[in-house]
C-alpha cells in the first residue's frame, strides 16, 4: 500500500518529498492556481469577519441573530445561487460562469460600499420591527428574528458574504481545480493549495490592521468606528478584479486549447439539474457519506461559532474592536495552519492514508469542544470563583479557550478537511463530480449550517436566551462528531479502493517534462 502511494514521487529526495514534492514542469500550473486560491481565500476571510462584526454590533442585536440569518436568509440564498449556478453551467463554459458570478458579487459589494451602508440607518425597517416585537414576536427567543428584519440591509450583506464561500471558493474554484487536476497530482497539489488559504488569514489580518489605523476622514460619510468598512471593502473590490484577471490569464496561458473541451459543459443530454443531483444522492452511498461528513462538520462549527461569537460580543463593544479581534484570531489561525500544512497536511495522507488524515479534524473538534463548553457550563459556578483567586478575569480564559477551538478548527478545515474532502470527489466521473459538488458544496454545507441554526432557534424558543442553551448545545455537538467519525470510516474504505486502482495505472513522473 505504501509503495503505491509513493510511486508517483519516489524520485524525490527525502527532504524534497516531505516539503516540496513538485516537479519543475508542474510549476506553471501550480503557482497560478495557488495565487488564485490565496486571493479568493483572502476575500473570504475579510468578508467573514466583516459580516459578523457588522451584524452582532448593530443596534439591538447580538449573536442570537446569526441562527435566524442562516435559516431565514442564507438557506434561501444558497438555494437561489445553486439554481442560478445549475442554469448557467448547463448553458455556458465553467470559465464564463466564473466571470459572470464573480462580477455579480463585485457589483453588489460596490453598491453596498457606496450607497447601501452609508445610508443604513435610513434604510432600517424600524417601524416594522417595532410592530412585530410589540404584537407578534413578543418573547425573548425572537430577538434575533426582529434584528434580522430591522437590519435587512446588513442581512443581505451577510448572505452575499456567506455565498462567497459557498459559490466562489467551494463550487467555482474547487470545481475548476478538480476538473484540471489528476488524483496523483491532487495528493501533492492540494496540500500546497491549502497554504494559500492559510496565508490568506495572515494577509487579511494585516489588511484589517492597516485600515483600522487610517486617520478618520469625515468626508467619507462614515462614522469613526465604521470607517474601516469603507477601506476594507475597497480592498475586496480590488482583489476581486485581480482574481478575474488571473483566472483569465490562467485559462489562456496555462490551460490551452487542448483543455477547452474538458472545460466545456457536455451535451444537452448530460445537463445538470437539481432533481438529477438528488437522484444521484439517493443512489450513491459514496456521496451519502460525503454529505454526512460535510453536514456534521457544519453543524459542529456553526454551534460552536455562535457561542464563541457571543463571548466575543460580551467582551468587545463596537464593530471596529470585534473586527480587530476576529482578525487577530484569523492571523494566528493562518500562522498555525501554515506550519500544520507543511508538517502534517501534505504528508499525512501520503504516509498514513485518507482515513487517518480525515480523522484529525473531528478528533480535534472533540477535544476542544469538551474544554470550551466545560468552561461555559462552569462559567458562573464555584469553580470560576476558585479560579478567580488565581486569575484576574476568568472569563477571558474561557474566551481564550473558545478562540483556540475556532482557531484549530479552522486550521483543520483549511488543510486536512478540505484536502481529504476534495480528493474524495476526484475518483468520480466528470458528470458525477458536478452533481456531487452541487449537492455537497452548494446545498449540504448550507443545510449543515442551517441545521445548527435551527437547533439554536428551537432552543431559544424553549430556553429563552443563548446562555441557557449551553448544556444542550454541547450534547448535540458530541452526537454530531460521532456521526462525523462514522462517516469518515465508511467513506475511507471506498476512497482508498478508488485511489489505489487509479495509482496502479499511473506511470512514474519524469523529473522534467518529456520532449514532444
Amino acid at each position: 500500500m505504501q509503495n503505491k502511494h509513493q510511486s508517483s514521487t519516489k524520485e524525490f529526495s527525502k527532504i524534497r518529498n516531505f516539503l516540496w514534492p513538485i516537479y519543475n514542469y508542474e510549476l506553471k500550473k501550480l503557482i497560478p492556481m495557488f495565487l488564485l486560491f490565496f486571493l479568493i481565500s483572502s476575500v473570504y476571510n475579510m468578508l467573514r469577519n466583516m459580516k459578523i462584526a457588522l451584524v452582532v454590533t448593530a443596534e439591538q442585536t447580538g449573536a442570537e441573530i446569526i441562527p435566524f440569518l442562516k435559516i431565514g436568509a442564507v438557506l434561501p440564498g444558497a438555494l437561489l445561487f445553486t439554481y442560478i449556478f445549475t442554469k448557467l453551467i448547463n448553458r455556458y463554459s465553467r470559465e464564463h460562469v466564473f466571470y459572470a458570478m464573480l462580477s455579480g458579487f463585485l457589483i453588489y459589494f460596490a453598491l453596498f460600499l457606496f450607497v447601501l451602508y452609508p445610508h443604513h440607518e435610513i434604510l432600517q425597517f424600524d417601524s416594522v420591527a417595532d410592530f412585530l416585537r410589540q404584537h407578534i414576536f413578543v418573547t425573548e427567543g425572537f430577538d434575533g428574528l426582529i434584528a434580522l428584519i430591522r437590519h435587512w440591509n446588513l442581512t443581505l450583506f451577510y448572505v452575499l458574504a456567506e455565498m462567497w464561500s459557498a459559490v466562489v471558493l467551494s463550487v467555482l474554484f474547487w470545481g475548476f481545480a478538480n476538473e484540471v487536476t489528476k488524483v496523483h497530482e491532487a495528493k501533492r497539489f492540494y496540500a500546497i493549495f491549502a497554504l494559500g488559504a492559510n496565508c490568506s488569514g495572515i494577509f487579511s489580518a494585516f489588511i484589517a490592521n492597516i485600515v483600522s489605523n487610517i486617520p478618520y476622514n469625515p468626508s467619507l460619510l462614515f462614522e469613526q468606528n465604521t470607517q474601516w468598512v469603507f477601506y476594507q471593502l475597497l480592498f475586496v473590490l480590488f482583489i476581486g478584479v485581480v482574481i478575474i484577471g488571473l483566472f483569465y490569464w490562467l485559462n489562456r496561458s496555462v490551460f490551452h486549447m487542448e483543455n477547452v473541451s474538458s472545460l466545456q459543459i457536455p451535451k444537452k443530454s448530460e445537463h445538470l439539474s437539481i432533481g438529477e443531483c438528488f437522484k444521484y444522492l439517493r443512489q450513491s452511498r459514496y456521496l451519502a457519506y460525503i454529505v454526512v461528513l460535510v453536514v456534521s462538520y457544519n453543524v459542529v462549527y456553526n454551534l460552536a461559532d455562535v457561542m464563541w461569537t457571543e463571548k466575543v460580543k460580551q467582551t468587545y463593544v463596537n464593530s471596529l474592536e470585534v473586527n480587530a479581534y476576529m482578525n487577530q484570531v484569523a492571523s494566528v489561525t493562518g500562522m498555525i495552519a501554515v506550519a500544520f500544512a507543511i508538517i502534517v497536511s501534505g504528508n499525512a495522507i501520503r504516509y498514513y492514508g485518507w482515513t487517518a488524515t480525515a480523522l484529525i479534524t473531528p478528533i480535534i473538534w472533540l477535544v476542544t469542544s469538551i474544554c470550551f463548553f466545560a468552561g461555559l457550563i462552569f462559567d458562573r459556578s464555584f469553580v470560576m470563583d476558585i479560579l478567580a483567586t488565581f486569575i484576574s478575569n476568568p472569563a477571558n480564559v474561557v474566551l481564550f479557550i473558545g478562540s483556540m477551538q475556532i482557531c484549530f478548527g479552522r486550521v483543520c478545515k483549511y488543510t486536512v478537511f478540505d484536502e481529504t474532502k476534495e480528493i474524495a470527489f476526484i475518483p468520480l466521473s466528470r458528470a458525477n463530480q458536478r452533481k456531487s459538488k452541487a449537492i455537497v458544496d452548494g446545498l449540504a454545507s448550507r443545510f449543515g449550517k442551517s441545521g445548527g441554526s435551527m437547533i439554536y432557534i428551537i432552543l431559544f424558543m424553549l430556553c429563552g436566551n443563548i446562555t441557557n442553551t449551553i448544556p444542550y448545545v454541547s450534547a448535540i455537538i458530541l452526537i454530531a462528531i460521532g456521526c462525523w467519525i462514522y462517516a469518515v470510516y465508511g467513506l475511507g474504505k471506498m476512497v482508498n479502493e478508488s485511489i489505489d486502482q487509479e495509482l496502479e495505472n499511473v506511470p512514474v513522473e519524469p523529473e522534467e517534462e518529456p520532449k514532444k
